[in-house]
């Protein structure tokens, strides 16, 4: 769909954000699976659930605004992701590998809270205040999930990584 109007925009971005966390749906799994600090793994596990709640709540968007949430491929997603298994293909020792999922994992976060940003000011500027409300929670949750993956990073990860 060729973004015409705002409401386009903000439609297409909506898909965007749709297509970026289903493809997340699989890649926590994995991240969980490859990571060998017991508090990263819950970590990945934790968020795994509040994406479940993400693609969720962007379905009940979607459902408010009579429009499909499928459509639009998150290729900086699918690139992300792709360097998630990369990371677990290296073959680093396990705490390092520990590390670049923390770095791998933030790049995430880091996109979808810049996707979430611009999708709450856009429902705002549309007048879509309650749709602002919902977006705004997933907002807080990814910042949530960044700010746990750093103190993890700082706490544990990185000092053990060092001296792996």
């Amino acid at each position: 769909m060729a973004a015409k109007s705002m409401y386009d925009l903000f439609v297409n971005q909506l898909q965007d954000a749709y297509s970026a966390e289903t493809q997340l749906l699989r890649a926590l799994p994995k991240m969980a699976k490859a990571s060998h600090s017991e508090d990263l793994r819950a970590g990945f596990e934790h968020h795994l659930a509040e994406t479940r709640n993400h693609v969720s709540r962007l379905k009940h968007v979607c459902d408010q605004l009579n429009c499909s949430p499928s459509g639009n491929a998150c290729e900086a997603m699918q690139g992300l992701v792709e360097e998630g298994e990369e990371i677990i293909g290296l073959g680093l020792e396990p705490e390092v590998q520990d590390a670049g999922l923390i770095a791998a994992a933030q790049k995430v976060e880091h996109y979808e809270m810049a996707l979430y940003g611009a999708l709450c000011a856009f429902a705002k500027r549309l007048g879509y205040s309650d749709i602002a409300v919902a977006l705004h929670e997933t907002l807080d949750e990814e910042k949530k999930a960044d700010e746990t993956l750093s103190r993890i990073a700082e706490t544990q990860v990185n000092h053990l990584a060092v001296h792996a």
